[in-house]
């Protein structure tokens, strides 16, 4: 993941960046959203763009809870993620027996955070 000092952050993050930045941080967790219901729930962007804007400035967010739908860990970044996970008590599913698929990837029925079911009093709306 990228890593930007608070000050080069402040200076360079376009404002649809520092707004998906703070959804990341809103995710509670041992929870995930993917990159589309983050884009969904701004209600704006797509899964391409807040995929790019967590690879650009996502470093000091908590990366690890926008994943893919599918639930594979983050290519290049799985072990990293996979502490959180388990530090963090993110519902995953087995690894299977396949020497391809050896890690095991995020229970998205269990894991996945609408956004709303949990509490987020105090903390302001993102979605502009």
């Amino acid at each position: 993941m990228c890593r930007m000092t608070d000050e080069e952050l402040s200076a360079h993050l376009p404002e649809y960046a520092e707004r998906v930045l703070d959804v990341a941080e809103l995710i509670p967790p041992g929870r995930v959203m993917t990159y589309g219901d983050v884009a969904e729930w701004l209600g704006e962007g797509g899964p391409r763009q807040v995929g790019r804007v967590m690879a650009l400035y996502g470093g000091a967010a908590p990366w690890w809870r926008v994943v893919r739908a599918d639930g594979r860990l983050l290519p290049g970044h799985e072990q990293r993620a996979l502490g959180h996970y388990r530090e963090e008590g993110t519902p995953l599913k087995e690894a299977s027996r396949s020497a391809e698929d050896h890690l095991p990837k995020i229970d998205m029925r269990r894991a996945r955070w609408d956004g709303v079911t949990e509490d987020t009093a105090g903390t302001e709306d993102v979605r502009g």
